[in-house]
């Protein structure tokens, strides 16, 4: 029988994985990957600058790698801030873009050099005024999420309404009013979701015009998504539907742009092998849904199979056979920690306990969701190649 390692299409990560012997689950992040995502987004957007999301996998070996090849960095907190510094480029190239921050991290991000923030309420900036005086800030705005697997609305930004006061007010308080940002929601699948976002930027763009304020920039936040189980659009078309938006809301005056891509950068260059530690099923009723337990589960780095807004691609040596729905489950000792339950899985019904699965497109949001020992399981094991 051909081994799920065989078939695994990337060879730098099955001959890893073959060489590895590890005791538990382990994510392996294949580097060229990582730089083939980076090579295409800067074909697809040319004038827009890179703002890796930091969050998505701030493994070291990535951050250095994007950072020699010129990306930027968006930080949602000062720790990250620290890693983004640690690959040597300057504070710049840094944005503290998460809009809910303590007074004292700003000021220790104002004094690592950062000079660049979020804001979505007259309160931030009041906080970034006294703790990061002259700085400058972009305002985030409330966006339509629809399209998304996972939508990013309601806990950060403002409605677009509300937005030229709040730059209006950081204006007045010292800083520089410097634009708008929004975010479309993640694993993003439509091309065209940016447009009523950018039709909403350029108004605001209009009304601190009207104030005096001169707006420079509109970050497109994230939202480009990896392919997990179903296909999705090229890069390039994201690119072009985007100009197209900003061509016909801005005119010739289309204003400097950023992008912050995490999952879209990162997520398809990742793959985690995973062991079964049982299948069982809940009854004797012949047709009663199996449930297969893994040594990895939502506390251990799946956490975005919650709502199953995420179903990840799973290979197992039994692929080809016949198969029957399973939930899924990991090792921990809290019943939310299931998988797939409301839509089971397909798996190989020869799959048995210690059979190896490998969970494909696992490079973002995995190391940075799993739980630090929550019932003595070790954090995720991480490799870069």
């Amino acid at each position: 029988m051909t081994s799920h390692l065989d078939r695994l299409d990337n060879d730098r990560i099955r001959g890893f994985l073959a060489a590895q012997k590890s005791d538990g689950p382990v994510l392996v992040v294949d580097s060229e990957i990582v730089r083939g995502n980076y090579a295409k987004f800067a074909r697809a957007l040319p004038d827009t600058r890179v703002f890796y999301a930091v969050k998505a996998n701030p493994a070291p070996e990535i951050l250095a790698l994007l950072a020699e090849l010129g990306s930027c960095f968006d930080c949602a907190s000062v720790a990250e801030i620290d890693m983004a510094l640690a690959t040597g480029v300057s504070p710049d190239r840094i944005s503290f873009g998460n809009t809910i921050k303590k007074e004292r991290d700003v000021a220790a991000a104002h004094a690592r050099g950062v000079r660049l923030f979020a804001v979505d309420c007259r309160e931030e900036v009041e906080k970034i005024e006294r703790a990061a005086p002259g700085a400058r800030v972009f305002c985030r705005i409330l966006a339509d999420g629809a399209g998304a697997e996972w939508p990013l609305s309601r806990k950060f930004g403002c409605v677009p309404e509300m937005a030229a006061d709040v730059l209006d007010h950081a204006q007045a308080r010292g800083l520089v009013a410097y634009g708008v940002s929004f975010h479309v929601g993640s694993q993003q699948n439509n091309v065209a979701a940016w447009d009523s976002a950018l039709a909403s930027a350029a108004q605001i763009f209009r009304d601190c015009a009207e104030r005096g304020i001169a707006l420079s920039m509109v970050n497109l936040g994230g939202g480009f998504p990896t392919r997990y189980l179903k296909d999705i659009p090229a890069v390039d078309a994201y690119g072009a539907s985007i100009f197209e938006s900003l061509k016909a809301h801005f005119g010739n005056r289309i204003p400097e742009t950023i992008i912050e891509p995490g999952r879209g950068m990162v997520g398809d260059a990742g793959v985690i092998e995973a062991e079964v530690v049982l299948v069982s099923k809940k009854s004797d009723d012949a047709d009663e849904i199996r449930w297969v337990y893994l040594d990895i589960g939502k506390f251990g780095g799946l956490a975005e199979t919650m709502d199953e807004a995420i179903r990840y691609p799973i290979r197992t040596a039994h692929d080809g056979e016949a198969t029957t729905p399973c939930v899924l489950a990991g090792p921990t000792c809290d019943s939310a920690d299931v998988m797939y339950e409301k839509t089971p899985y397909p798996l190989p019904i020869s799959l048995s306990i210690g059979d190896k699965v490998l969970i494909e497109a696992c490079g973002a949001y995995t190391t940075t969701y799993a739980a630090v020992a929550f019932n003595g399981f070790l954090p995720l094991a991480s490799h870069v190649i």
